[in-house]
């Protein structure tokens, strides 16, 4: 997410290719086969995708589906821009801290009378994900996945520096501890990454600290409170310490690819790297993955992606018909079967965990019983995008904590106040 772009060249270039091959734009007559676009993000999950779009078509042999796979980098600005012009995908995975957005501008079929026809039932996804793509009262997409947070580590890094495995015994300070001594800077090695990363990192210390992100009613952030400035401290004194890369190089290099390799020992992330850390031969029997660390509790946001089609589509029954399936338990068993990503729909995750033996994939299942919705108050996603600006001065020493914190707790709420 960090590499650089000619913006100006990708963005024509994949607004192109949705053009051509978005069934917003193909206008088939009803005696041809109707072609549906699905947009994604993930090459890794590319290939289950492709699976489940086989599935759906063996049993709709009228309706042909188009996987499309694009640049994380060039994803968002490529759907805004097609959802404004009438040539955004069919079908499309949806954040939810872009979601409101894009319902609120009604650029996305309303599946709530789908849902019913269908006889899906909602109370099969986890109640979190469900509400983060539900507005006025309508349903505008389906659960995919779901994800909690845990402790991905080397092991072979921990054994190398004789240090004990991480459990669920773990607190703060044996985080703090085993990072120090798993830092080897001879070797180029650090103890742990600490980026500015809310969802895998500092949302999760901050509730553990006993704060909260958003206020209950959705009118204001809490990020200044003492609970919450311990969360973030957490962090900083990491990076303090020196047992992090610095900002700097996490720019240059991100977390995760610092972790495969094996240059941190600990990354605090979600469910969703047991597929790309399963299918790395250089991790092979060396990486696992641990409850987070206690603070004043136990805490971890949880999320997951949500299908969505464009309200634009020139197919739209096609559509309901094909994010339905989206939303079943085929679908889902593929996910899991495939070890792509941990299902949404419940009943589903078991061939997950099986699929992937080597790693405690339990640790995702019952962070469950402590877990948080992912805010999503106003426009998240601007207000998320604004945490870099204001926080790194903290994360780089430049600034104290407190003060930096109040700063963007000051600019989230002027985003929350535009509601």
């Amino acid at each position: 997410m960090t590499r650089k772009w000619t913006a100006a060249v990708a963005l024509a270039a994949a607004t192109a290719m949705l053009t051509a091959c978005s069934g917003g734009g193909s206008g088939a007559a009803s005696t041809e086969k109707v072609t549906l676009t699905y947009a994604n993000w993930s090459e890794d999950q590319s290939p289950a995708m492709e699976q489940i779009a086989a599935e759906f078509e063996k049993a709709n042999p009228d309706i042909d589906v188009r996987i499309q796979t694009l640049p994380w980098t060039e994803y968002w600005s490529t759907l805004q821009v097609g959802a404004a012009g009438g040539t955004a995908p069919d079908a499309f995975w949806m954040l939810a801290d872009h979601f409101r957005e894009y319902a609120k501008g009604g650029q996305l079929v309303d599946l709530t009378e789908s849902v019913k026809s269908a006889g899906l039932d909602l109370g099969v996804y986890p109640k979190a994900v469900t509400d983060s793509y539900t507005y006025e009262g309508k349903v505008f997409a389906l659960p995919k996945d779901f994800d909690t947070n845990g402790i991905w580590y080397n092991k072979a890094l921990f054994d190398a520096a004789k240090v004990a495995y991480p459990d669920d015994s773990w607190t703060w300070q044996d985080v703090q501890d085993a990072a120090k001594k798993l830092t080897d800077k001879a070797k180029g090695v650090w103890g742990i990454a600490a980026p500015i990363d809310p969802q895998g990192g500092y949302y999760n210390t901050i509730l553990q600290a006993g704060g909260q992100i958003i206020k209950p009613d959705g009118t204001a952030s809490d990020f200044a409170s003492p609970a919450s400035v311990a969360g973030l401290k957490f962090w900083t004194d990491l990076q303090a310490a020196g047992v992090s890369p610095t900002l700097k190089q996490l720019s240059d290099t991100e977390a995760v690819s610092m972790f495969e390799n094996q240059k941190v020992a600990m990354y605090f992330s979600g469910a969703y790297w047991a597929f790309r850390f399963h299918n790395n031969a250089g991790l092979k029997g060396k990486v696992d993955v641990a409850p987070l660390p206690q603070g004043v509790k136990r805490a971890t946001v949880t999320s997951g992606i949500g299908n969505a089609g464009y309200a634009g589509s020139k197919h739209p029954e096609e559509l309901k018909k094909f994010l339905a399936f989206l939303g079943g338990t085929k679908a889902a068993e593929i996910q899991a079967a495939t070890g792509t990503v941990l299902p949404a729909y419940q009943g589903t995750q078991e061939p997950w965990l099986k699929a992937m033996p080597e790693f405690d994939l339990k640790v995702f299942i019952d962070a469950i019983d402590y877990s948080v919705p992912l805010p999503v108050a106003g426009n998240a996603a601007e207000w998320q995008g604004l945490a870099a600006q204001y926080l790194a001065p903290a994360w780089d020493g430049a600034k104290p904590v407190e003060q930096a914190a109040k700063e963007y707790q000051d600019a989230v709420d002027k985003v929350l106040a535009k509601r």
